[in-house]
């Protein structure tokens, strides 16, 4: 049986290694010449919001509950939002779709472990 926790740790793992792929993506549009946004504020700035989801994607994984984790998962989904919208301007398609990833990585660190649920079980 799958417990909740485990799903939030997925989920978490899921948004970071997705994150570090959309950071990836977006570093080699930065720096290959020919992909039409080769060095611009644009590129540099989707590098560093897939870096601020990583972080956050590592952040959930250790940390379970409280302020910060509810406070990175809206930040996370306004990160993603922003990420994909960043990838649609710029034409970058597989960022688009790693950023998706991470949307579901978000959804599934929602399920967080409750201490009732498993208690009752």
């Amino acid at each position: 049986m799958i417990r909740h926790s485990t799903l939030s740790a997925s989920g978490a793992g899921l948004m970071a290694l997705a994150a570090l792929v959309g950071a990836a993506i977006a570093l080699y549009a930065y720096f290959t010449p020919m992909t039409g946004v080769t060095g611009t504020p644009g590129a540099l700035l989707v590098v560093v919001s897939s870096l601020a989801l990583l972080a956050a994607g590592v952040i959930l994984w250790l940390r379970s509950y409280g302020f910060v984790y509810w406070a990175l998962i809206v930040l996370g989904f306004l990160g993603v939002a922003g990420t994909f919208a960043a990838g649609w301007f710029l034409h970058e398609w597989l960022l688009m779709a790693a950023m998706a990833v991470v949307a579901v990585g978000l959804v599934l660190a929602l399920f967080r472990r409750s201490t009732s649920a498993v208690e009752g079980n």
